[in-house]
């Protein structure tokens, strides 16, 4: 059997092919004179004959298509899923549909999906990985999006567009001072990042209080890469020195899990030989043994004023540039406490 057609409702309705198309684009409110009773026989067609009008078709004809990108780093990390399922739902609530893409921690990745998608149709996009816009050819990309008209939010604040973001510099301030008035003075950081700028909120503020303490030790900063196994052995490597610390910061909370198991593997305490604190609150935290101190910055929430950002730019091309900074908190919880004696 053919899939029905508009001219099928207007045969079985008794109406124009034209008055099914105004019933079907909502312009019967008082735009164009058809009344309530040919309407109600429009729909009831539609409904018997189960027609479902082609989405490409009325994305022409509009200009919309109710589609929005979203790219986020890692799937792997429910952080960014938390995020991806605010802006989700936000989306869903107006009436749009998300087009989701996951760069996967790298590099070449990112441009590459960033390119394919501003080749597609699609009302605004959402990027959450300044990793994807560190390359010239990505920027041309960009600009080539703005040239088009096209609203971009980023959870970032570096490249003009509209602005989401979470700066973690007073916070982390807060994280050292709590971690001082508990007695402990080697402190430690495990740096897991893509790349070494994207995480300088943290490791920035992070330096700086223990400096002013006298209490900063470079050694006790290891960088290594994003991915768990790779935070594993970064905290391994930290806490199997003779003068370990006897407590870190992490960059984000999959790494932390990663450093708390690398203590138990070498048969530390957490917190009673170290403290652990990481970033992010993810689901999970509250639910380990010891539940893990973090920071939060409401990753869903932050996903849905994402979009919020986003439809506003889409209904009022005009408006200012709109930048909305989240606040972060420390949620203490199990994996911190009194530095050992």
């Amino acid at each position: 059997m053919n899939r029905p057609t508009q001219v099928d409702v207007a045969q079985r309705a008794g109406v124009s092919r034209a008055t099914v198309s105004y019933v079907l684009n909502g312009l019967t409110a008082g735009r164009v004179p058809i009344s309530d009773e040919t309407r109600q026989r429009v729909l009831e067609a539609i409904e018997a004959l189960g027609y479902e009008p082609d989405a490409r078709a009325q994305a022409l004809r509009s200009g919309s298509t109710n589609t929005i990108g979203l790219i986020i780093p890692d799937l792997n990390n429910p952080h960014f899923c938390e995020y991806a399922s605010g802006v989700e739902d936000a989306a869903r609530t107006a009436g749009y549909h998300i087009l989701l893409s996951s760069t996967s921690l790298n590099e070449k990745n990112a441009v590459n999906i960033f390119k394919d998608l501003a080749r597609r149709r699609f009302d605004g996009l959402i990027i959450t990985n300044s990793l994807i816009l560190e390359s010239v050819e990505a920027q041309a990309t960009l600009e080539q999006i703005r040239k088009r008209g096209l609203p971009v939010v980023e959870v970032g604040d570096c490249y003009g567009v509209d602005a989401i973001f979470a700066d973690y510099r007073q916070v982390t301030k807060e994280v050292v001072a709590y971690l001082l008035s508990l007695g402990h003075r080697r402190l430690g950081f495990v740096y897991g990042v893509g790349s070494h700028e994207l995480g300088l909120d943290r490791l920035e503020p992070f330096q700086e209080q223990l400096a002013a303490a006298a209490a900063c030790e470079p050694e006790l900063i290891v960088e290594c890469g994003p991915t768990m196994e790779e935070g594993y052995r970064a905290a391994r490597q930290l806490l199997a020195s003779p003068n370990r610390p006897t407590a870190i910061l992490v960059i984000n909370d999959l790494l932390a899990i990663s450093a708390m198991r690398a203590a138990a593997d070498l048969g530390l305490r957490v917190p009673a030989d170290l403290s652990v604190v990481g970033y992010d609150d993810i689901p999970i935290a509250s639910f380990l043994v010891p539940r893990l101190t973090s920071v939060s910055k409401d990753a869903y929430s932050s996903g849905r004023k994402s979009f919020e950002i986003l439809q506003a730019r889409m209904d009022n091309p005009d408006l200012p540039r709109q930048v909305l900074r989240l606040p972060a908190k420390l949620i203490v919880r199990e994996s911190t406490g009194p530095a050992p004696a």
